[in-house]
């Protein structure tokens, strides 16, 4: 945890509270009896590298910063309309205090959807990972800012123990040292967890020093096709945007409008 992040330490404090309440509700051995095991997880990497559009599209109810963005959202019907309209993979925010989500929300999003499911949550523990699978993940998110090096390779192994697949989350030149083979997909947050401002060059300025071997996808502040244009020809393959779209009374209809620019 780092001493400099005022915001992300509350998040991560909340957190590491939350696990453990959950653990004493149901036990870790409990959980990991009830996963998903004869599932066939999807490879979100695999859907990135294949798609023709390569985005992302996030359900979240708010935002630290923010507040609620769209608080009546319906996660079925919101899910839904993005696997219909183009979405190579969703992402799902799980945490409840500072983004409105659930695991509850992970699971239905999982019954409408054909398409990869990222858990986003602040990842620090081995029971979350397993909660996961349980609801219906194909891929969890792991944000530097939040965990130590050794922290990442322990969770990012556990996880693909799992079959799940991992994007790791970096902001900082000085995270560069946290992508290792491990990690099946490097993202760029445009956002400062510090302040929670969000610029977009941050991606355009970061993306030649990631290793080409790894599938790059920006996140954070995307409201342009021509943006998705430009980091695509950085190498970037996937791209994640939420608030873009969640601020529409149509959610799923913002993305098929946003898509459509691109033929």
């Amino acid at each position: 945890m780092k001493n400099d992040m005022s915001v992300l330490n509350r998040i991560l404090k909340t957190k590491q509270e939350e696990v453990t309440e959950r653990k004493n509700r149901i036990s870790e051995r409990d959980l990991m009896s009830t996963l998903l095991a004869g599932r066939q997880r999807l490879s979100m990497r695999k859907a990135l590298e294949e798609s023709a559009t390569g985005i992302i599209a996030e359900f979240k109810r708010k935002s630290p910063s923010g507040g609620f963005i769209h608080e009546a959202a319906g996660v079925q019907e919101v899910v839904g309309g993005y696997v219909r309209n183009g979405a190579a993979a969703c992402s799902v925010l799980t945490d409840t205090d500072y983004f409105g989500g659930s695991l509850l929300d992970l699971a239905m999003a999982r019954r409408v959807s054909d398409i990869p499911l990222l858990r986003k949550d602040f990842i620090v523990d081995f029971y979350q990972l397993a909660e996961a699978v349980a609801y219906g993940a194909d891929a969890v998110l792991l944000i530097a800012a939040a965990l130590s090096p050794a922290q990442c390779r322990e969770l990012a192994d556990a996880a693909h123990g799992l079959g799940l697949e991992i994007l790791l989350e970096i902001h900082r030149e000085e995270e560069l040292e946290y992508v290792s083979p491990e990690m099946d997909m490097v993202g760029i947050n445009n956002r400062n967890l510090t302040t929670f401002e969000t610029d977009i060059y941050t991606s355009f300025r970061l993306a030649s020093q990631v290793p080409v071997a790894c599938l790059k996808v920006a996140e954070s502040g995307i409201r342009a096709m021509e943006t998705v244009v430009g980091l695509r020809r950085l190498g970037f393959r996937g791209f994640l945007i939420g608030e873009h779209f969640m601020r529409e009374a149509q959610p799923a209809q913002a993305l098929k409008n946003f898509v459509g620019y691109a033929d």
